[in-house]
């Protein structure tokens, strides 16, 4: 048998692979910083071997209470996702499968890569509705590119959205290929009505470096980017650095950061009710946008969520809270599950990146329900 990582987002530490019943792992800490949770391998030489496969240190996640009703994910051929019946005991996770075939791999949440990514502008380019600019460079030399979508006029509202500051939570970027799929459909009624109304600047991929690397939170500085808006640097943070300058240009008047939460299995949105700026507006475009987000998507709901922050106690270093007080804007932190959804449960798929792709499609209704409210020529609904 063998076990390979030496491909995009590949992370593991293989400590003993000779029985296939006793597969020894190791969680690998991201490269420049602690966290560690994220696991993305190729398991060859096993077919039809039943696999017992232990990873010793999975109680020193970043977030243990992560396993708790965790299934890993695994692959024959990186296209089709399914989940293995995984558990967690005694400090070690515990992944027990008989593959079918001969290489198979297994990941803590279906990997969108690098030329996914790549694939995905270049989609997005060729709809004819959509330019790309560079914004500048990462750590290690790749590209911090934004879409542009929309006539680009000053009476447009300015919509921001950002997706994957945190490399491991890949759903964030299957979120952004359903998002811009539909918005650059010329068919789609919705996405017509919000290019008359708004602009969109849309990053999918904010950590490239980390993505690539096979991190979980950091960049490959070891920055943590959803803890840099305060005082982000070109050192340190270029991601954030440019994209925050960027926003300063144009302005913001609706913002969703996409991420992933490792424990609760729930999609939910966190706002921005403890920034200094908050006002009853921003809590009645909230309420508005939570509203049609329900209609939009049976995957959305709004009863389990983060606490909410006591006024004037949130931190201006996240991205959400930083926009929202900045701009005295709608921001939303938007998080989907690692596990599954329960209140809409696939024992088969759990959440995966189809899910996150539709639910990426359904957000532009929210999003059309609150360009209505703001914009000066739309009216009321």
């Amino acid at each position: 048998m063998k076990i390979s990582t030496r491909f995009d987002a590949g992370s593991v530490v293989v400590r003993d692979c000779t029985k296939a019943d006793d597969i020894r792992l190791s969680l690998r800490p991201d490269n420049a910083a602690d966290f560690k949770q994220w696991f993305y391998f190729r398991l060859q030489g096993a077919a039809y071997t039943p696999c017992r496969i232990r990873f010793d240190n999975a109680g020193e996640a970043a977030y243990p209470q992560g396993w708790d009703g965790y299934q890993a994910v695994a692959s024959y051929d990186r296209q089709n996702w399914f989940r293995v019946p995984t558990r967690y005991e005694n400090g070690e996770l515990v992944i027990e499968h008989t593959p079918l075939a001969n290489s198979v791999y297994y990941a803590y949440f279906e990997p969108y890569s690098y030329e996914q990514h790549l694939n995905l502008l270049g989609e997005a380019q060729g709809s004819g509705l959509c330019q790309i600019s560079d914004l500048g460079s990462t750590p290690e030399g790749r590209d911090i590119n934004l879409l542009t979508i929309g006539n680009c006029v000053d009476s447009d509202l300015k919509v921001w959205i950002i997706a994957r500051q945190h490399p491991g939570e890949s759903m964030a970027e299957w979120f952004a290929e359903g998002l811009l799929t539909r918005l650059l459909d010329h068919q789609d009624p919705t996405a017509r009505a919000l290019l008359d109304l708004a602009t969109f600047y849309v990053v999918p991929n904010m950590n490239p470096d980390g993505a690539a690397l096979g991190n979980l939170r950091t960049n490959a500085c070891g920055a943590n980017l959803n803890r840099e808006w305060l005082q982000p640097s070109v050192e340190k943070s270029p991601e954030v650095y440019y994209v925050r300058e960027k926003m300063h240009e144009t302005g913001v008047d609706l913002f969703l950061d996409i991420h992933g939460d490792e424990t609760l299995p729930y999609v939910f949105v966190a706002g921005t009710e403890g920034v200094p700026n908050y006002s009853p507006n921003t809590a009645e475009l909230e309420r508005l946008f939570k509203t049609a987000f329900q209609a939009a998507s049976p995957d959305f709901q709004d009863q389990h969520g983060y606490e909410k922050d006591q006024p004037g106690q949130a931190n201006l270093n996240m991205a959400t809270a930083y926009v929202g007080n900045t701009f005295g804007c709608l921001a939303y932190t938007l998080e989907m599950p690692f596990k599954d959804n329960d209140n809409l449960p696939d024992d088969d798929f759990g959440w995966n990146g189809q899910r996150s792709l539709r639910l990426g499609e359904s957000i532009l209704s929210p999003i059309l329900a609150v360009c209505r409210r703001l914009h000066p020529e739309a009216g009321d609904e």
